[in-house]
Formats: structure tokens, C-alpha cells, sequence
């Protein structure tokens, strides 16, 4: 289903009798709340629900013991039309990662489109055309931020005023295109930046053709203000690198799915050493030759808690709040004022856990039992997950 964005406002919501409310947030991950509400599509009141303004909802929905998290973010796709990937002649990866909880995507460049422009009229051409369509059609709901050139030598600052002034605020993966140095990096990481642009940069060995290494040295001297999969896209470097960047830097940590796991836990344990778990964000880095990981959140979520040993519901911010706070997303928190997309979960029926955060610590995928995205229900149970024991449902409309 594609979401229309200029379709009538959303209405009140209502969800009562939620059983864990996590806030995404870091310095207080769980809320003693068990309602919550919005109105066209931003969240109004958190807390009890005999204390909340409920009269005159349109859409009343009862959580039935199920746990309300954040919409998940996936910080690092590569889409290329709609929702369509070429990299694996698949239809509706997009929507089918909505079912995994994930509300929000952020592009890393839309470098699998066949035959990309390298020169430079067409790669800002792209990435405006990109930026044009994600912002007109969201499918399954789901709000992609796309647009996101991969830069090229013989690039000005003109040319990212130009891009900025157009509506792009992402730059592609540094070091996926021709500039794969620090100096020429550096200069137009500046230039992104003075212009709102928000710049990652590609980490580790190569991905895709004409790609290569980007190692620490490269890293450090770009200063993206992202370091992008720095558990590798696939393949990581060595860890004295991954530590150096960690320590040489105060940019967001990138683990991703389609990554090196064990270098995933690595930097997870080197953040936590440094007091700086605020870093670590999450992505899937697909559609890619690994294929398209529709629960690839999920299970980076519950990798990090159970071998990670991470409390499961900072585990989940950093797949929400640490991600919105570092891409400046007005989602991914349980805040007033947000805005209202959430993912209610409950442990898979069978877990041998009591709960979802026990059932996620032991190393579960929890079930997705309704996805809510800008204060609209766009799915019920998950068609991807495996069945959560207790299943929200829509008990006026």
C-alpha cells in the first residue's frame, strides 16, 4: 500500500492498555505509561490513561498487554524506484520492512540504479529526482529520506548549494564514487555541511564496482557525521582501525545487518567502554548482494542484546531515539510534540521468555503485532514476524 501524503489528516488516536512503553530514549528507555495519543499524526499526551484528554477519538486502539516502542528506523538502505530494487529484481522490500517495524529509512546514495550518472549535471539530477519521488510516495507508509548523491571529483561548493537549495539534505556514501581520499572528502564534507547536508561515509573494503577501501586514515580526515557501516559493507576492518575511528571521532557509530556481526560487537563494546552508546545507530545496508532484509532491524536488535549483553530496551533506542537525534528526524522518541509512529511487539508465541525484553535478551525476534505510522494503523500482525503472543487490536473506528 502506498501511503498518500496528502491524504486527509489522521484524526485522534487512542492506545489504551499498553503493557511496556519504551521511549527510545537513552536516559529513561522505559515510561510508566500505558496510553498514549495523538492527533493528525503527533503525539499529544503520554501517561496513564485516566489522565489523558481521550474524548472525541476516531481510532481507538487496544494494545491488549502488547508492548509500544518508537517506529524503527533503518538508517541505511539504497533504494532506486519506488519500490523496486534492480540490485535483486524485488518488488515491495520497502513495505515488506514496514511488517518488521520499520517506519522510517534513510538513503546511503541510490547507487544500484542501472546505468547511474557519474558526471556531475546527472548525479544532481538523480538525487533531486530521488528526493522528489520518496517524498510523494511512501510505501507501506513508510517515510523514506532519499536523494543522496554520491560524490565525484570536479564538484564545487556551488554544486551543494545547488543541491540544498533543490531540497537534498543527505550526501551517498563517501568513497562509493570517485573521491576516495581525505583531502578532496574532507573539503566537500565542509561544503555539505556549511549547506545542511549530512554526509556518511562508506567504511571498510568494497562493495559494489568501483567502490574500494576506505580505511581508518580515510575516515578520520573526511569527518563525516556519519561513519557508515563501520562494522563493514560486508567486509570490516581490522579492529585496532574500528577502535581507532571510535576513539578519533565523536561522529555516529553505524552497525548494520549486512555487516560483519562479530565486528558489530566489537564496536559495540568499545562504545560502551567510552561512555558513548549515544553513537551507535542501526541500519540493514540492503537491498545488496546479501539480499533484502525485512527483520534486519530486529535482528540487529536483539544480536546486540543477547551477544552484545545490552539491555534489550537500550537496545531498541538505538534503532530509534539514537538515530533521530543523529539524523535529526522529528520521530523515533515517545515525546509530545513527535511525530506519532509506533511499532507494538509482544514476545513470539512460545518464547521460552516471560516477556518481550527477556524473550529479545535471549536472543528472539519479537512479533510485530501493528505497525502506526503519522497516527495511522498501516498493518495489523505482522505477515513477517513470527506471531506475538498478545495482538493489539482496533476496537473503535
Amino acid at each position: 500500500m502506498a501511503h498518500d501524503q496528502a491524504a486527509d489528516a489522521a484524526g485522534k488516536l487512542v492506545i489504551r492498555n499498553i503493557g511496556l512503553m519504551l521511549s527510545g530514549a537513552l536516559e529513561q528507555p522505559i515510561l510508566d505509561a500505558d496510553a498514549i495519543v495523538a492527533v493528525d499524526g503527533r503525539i499529544v499526551g503520554v501517561g496513564r490513561l485516566k489522565d489523558l484528554d481521550t474524548q472525541g477519538a476516531t481510532t481507538v486502539v487496544d494494545a491488549n498487554g502488547a508492548a509500544l516502542a518508537p517506529g524503527l528506523i533503518d538508517s541505511h538502505v539504497h533504494p532506486v524506484a519506488g519500490d523496486w530494487t534492480p540490485r535483486q529484481s524485488q518488488l515491495n522490500w520497502i513495505d515488506s520492512s514496514m511488517h518488521g517495524g520499520v517506519t522510517t529509512m534513510i538513503s546511503a546514495g541510490e547507487v544500484h540504479t542501472p546505468g547511474r550518472a557519474r558526471d556531475i549535471v546527472g548525479l544532481k539530477a538523480l538525487a533531486i529526482s530521488a528526493q522528489r519521488m520518496y517524498a510523494n510516495f511512501h510505501p507501506g507508509g513508510v517515510k523514506l529520506h532519499a536523494g543522496a548523491p554520491v560524490i565525484e571529483h570536479g564538484m564545487e561548493e556551488s554544486d551543494f548549494a545547488e543541491l540544498a537549495s533543490a531540497g537534498v539534505r543527505l550526501l551517498g556514501e563517501i568513497g562509493l564514487g570517485g573521491v576516495k581520499d581525505g583531502p578532496t572528502g574532507r573539503r566537500m564534507v565542509e561544503w555539505a555541511r556549511k549547506y545542511g547536508i549530512q554526509s556518511t561515509i562508506h567504511t571498510g573494503g568494497p562493495s559494489i564496482p568501483g567502490s574500494g577501501l576506505i580505511d581508518k586514515d580515510v575516515v578520520l580526515e573526511c569527518d563525516a557525521d556519519v561513519v557508515g557501516h563501520i562494522n563493514g559493507g560486508h567486509t570490516a576492518l581490522p579492529d585496532d582501525q574500528i577502535r581507532c575511528i571510535c576513539e578519533g571521532c565523536k561522529r555516529g557509530l553505524e552497525l548494520v545487518h549486512n555487516g560483519n556481526e562479530r565486528s558489530a560487537l566489537y564496536t559495540l563494546r568499545t562504545a560502551r567502554e567510552m561512555n558513548e552508546l549515544h553513537r551507535v545507530i542501526l541500519g540493514t545496508d540492503g537491498p545488496a548482494g546479501s539480499g533484502v532484509q525485512p527483520l534486519g532491524i530486529l535482528r540487529m536488535v536483539s544480536m546486540l542484546s543477547s551477544l552484545g549483553d545490552v539491555p534489550a530496551e537500550i537496545a531498541f533506542c538505538f534503532a530509534t531515539g539514537n538515530t533521530a537525534r543523529m539524523r535529526n528526524l522529528d520521530c523515533g522518541l515517545i515525546e509530545v510534540g513527535r511525530t506519532a509512529d509506533f511499532v507494538l511487539m509482544d514476545k513470539a508465541q512460545h518464547s521460552p521468555a516471560n516477556s518481550l525484553l527477556e524473550s529479545v535478551r535471549l536472543g528472539d525476534l519479537p512479533g510485530v503485532g501493528m505497525v502506526v505510522i503519522d497516527g495511522r494503523v498501516t498493518a495489523g500482525r505482522s505477515r513477517n514476524t513470527p506471531p506475538a503472543t498478545r495482538i493489539p487490536e482496533i476496537v473503535a473506528r
